[in-house]
């Protein structure tokens, strides 16, 4: 276990010449924590308009996309289908160096 040092005993570095506080959490009795959870579920929104909220966040945030053009969509579907065409064919030359390195030494 850690040695436990008084703070005169203590050298001083540069770090403990910072005054670093953390902010003091709040003690919160059981009936206030409770009481605070049945107002919140009393005051929670039906199904329908929760439903809603989200439908209109959904559409909120799909506006904000920038959506590709179609000169765009265009050369990513090429690039993208060459890169699958030269990866096969590079797994398939490898296939067959492998089969002729095998046979030879059958």
């Amino acid at each position: 276990m850690a040695e436990v040092r008084k703070r005169e005993e203590r050298k001083e570095y540069k770090i403990d010449k910072k005054k670093v506080t953390k902010p003091k959490k709040e003690v919160k009795k059981k009936t206030e924590t409770k009481s605070k959870a049945k107002a919140e579920k009393v005051a929670k929104k039906s199904l329908w308009v929760r439903f809603r909220i989200f439908c209109h966040g959904v559409k909120s945030e799909t506006l904000k996309v920038h959506w590709p053009s179609k000169n765009d969509m265009i050369k990513y579907s090429i690039a993208t289908i060459a890169f699958v065409v030269f990866c096969s064919l590079f797994f398939e030359l490898i296939n067959i160096l492998f089969a002729l390195v095998q046979s030879v030494f059958k």
